[in-house]
């Protein structure tokens, strides 16, 4: 999948998809650097990683801090290693409507969602370019139906989109490629707080599984360069 000594970098490590996406480069014999908010959370993940007798290598980092591409890339290259794969998961989420938001809730939002997928991304576009690389943004169903109360989290991942679409045809003929996944419903931990503000069970018996959009993810990575996968929609089988 990516060449031997070669480093996968996963944000949102943590938790949900990220931790899952790390757990299943693992099993696929892919070393990882965990970049996350909480040292703690990337530390068990890679502990589970290293039994699988992969190397992993937890990075805690601030994504609001307005230099976390400059840092995170500075420490990467400190390794002296190559990196074939950047999958953005990390991400935050808000309800309201937008009479009752507030301009701090919003740029906090495009900070995480989509200035710090920017910084990252921009600052690793040399090392993804020099190894023919791919890059995974993990984005949301929204985009295909944003509703009432998501206005600044919709706003945020249709810019994430637009951002990955335009990215895709600057770094394509450098071998580069770039793919959106947008989930549905996912059992994480951010989709339990939201269905505590929507005043609905959290039943994630029947919401996708994280183990599910990893798979989604290692799939399509795992394709002949001949073949770009561009954009996956994927939803839970069960609809509620």
């Amino acid at each position: 999948m990516l060449n031997r000594g070669s480093l996968a970098v996963v944000t949102g490590a943590g938790s949900g998809i990220g931790r899952a996406v790390v757990l299943a480069l693992a099993g696929r014999g892919v070393p990882c650097c965990l970049v996350g908010r909480t040292l703690g959370k990337l530390q068990e993940v890679a502990q589970l990683a290293t039994q699988a007798g992969v190397e992993s290598i937890p990075i805690a980092l601030d994504l609001c801090a307005s230099d976390v591409g400059a840092t995170l890339a500075e420490r990467l290259r400190s390794f002296g290693r190559p990196i074939e794969l950047l999958v953005h998961s990390a991400a935050v989420m808000s309800l309201s409507r937008v009479e009752d938001a507030t301009v701090e809730q919003f740029i906090k939002l495009l900070t995480v969602n989509l200035i710090a997928p920017f910084s990252v991304t921009k600052h690793l576009l040399p090392e993804l370019c020099a190894s023919r690389g791919q890059i995974v943004f993990v984005n949301s169903s929204v985009v295909q139906n944003p509703s009432a109360g998501t206005a600044q989290y919709a706003a945020s991942k249709h810019a994430l989109k637009g951002f990955a679409d335009a990215l895709r045809q600057e770094v394509n003929a450098k071998g580069v490629r770039v793919i959106s996944v947008y989930p549905g419903r996912t059992a994480t931990p951010l989709q339990a707080s939201l269905c505590t503000i929507e005043g609905r069970a959290y039943l994630p018996e029947k919401l996708l599984q994280p183990e599910d959009i990893a798979e989604v993810v290692m799939n399509t990575i795992a394709l002949p360069q001949t073949a770009e996968v561009t954009e996956i929609m994927i939803r839970p089988a069960v609809k509620s």
